[in-house]
């Protein structure tokens, strides 16, 4: 029996890499809005047979990472602003609540971690690579809301993270940023000083500010 589950259990593996990859480039803005993928290239570049490039792809559909046209196009998502201010929305809702939920338990081990990955995302727009700034900053998020201990709404906004992902590449290109996010050190301090109101203003304005500038 063993021997007749393997072929299944590498496919299994095939599939899970490739879609994992992939998912990391949109998320963190390795791919631009409206980038075209073929099954073929897929398979190419992560030498996979034709079968988990499309199950990676169908996961990454369904997820709203990528989008399927009806001749059977794969691309990465081009935003409307109404999508980029929906969006927006929801990350003003949900993230909110996650670092509220999170500030009981920053400790001084949490707030000194957002400090170091804050000064790994200066070093990214220091050398202005979009990709390393994406990253850095949603580590910083990530590791905030972790300490939320609320993993279906962690699991959500990584969702929405997934589909800004290209979107967030273009708005970094439009920016031009000189230096971090302001609204980092400003989340750092109300964590820092237990001001709820001040962490959910400074977690507000941080992900929306850029979202609407693109969509206006």
């Amino acid at each position: 029996m063993q021997a007749i589950g393997r072929p299944r259990d590498t496919a299994t593996a095939a599939h899970d890499q490739v879609y994992r990859r992939l998912r990391s480039r949109i998320m963190y803005g390795d791919m631009t809005p409206g980038q075209a993928l073929t099954l073929r290239g897929i398979g190419k570049q992560y030498d996979v047979s034709m079968t988990p490039a499309r199950e990676a792809v169908r996961r990454l559909v369904a997820e709203g990472a990528l989008t399927m046209s009806h001749s059977g196009r794969v691309s990465t998502p081009e935003l409307s602003n109404e999508r980029i201010e929906e969006l927006a929305a929801l990350r003003a809702l949900i993230e909110v609540e996650l670092a509220t939920r999170a500030l009981p338990r920053a400790h001084l081990a949490l707030i000194e971690r957002l400090q170091t990955i804050n000064t790994s995302v200066a070093e990214a727009v220091a050398h202005r690579d979009a990709v390393s700034y994406i990253r850095t900053n949603l580590e910083f998020h990530r590791t905030l809301y972790l300490r939320a201990q609320a993993p279906a709404m962690l699991a959500m906004t990584e969702t929405v993270w997934l589909q800004m992902g290209p979107t967030m590449r273009a708005l970094y290109g439009r920016l031009r940023r000189t230096e971090p996010p302001r609204y980092h050190r400003l989340i750092i301090a109300a964590l820092r000083a237990g001001d709820e109101p001040g962490l959910r203003l400074a977690v507000r304005s941080d992900v929306t500010q850029g979202l609407r500038m693109l969509a206006s």
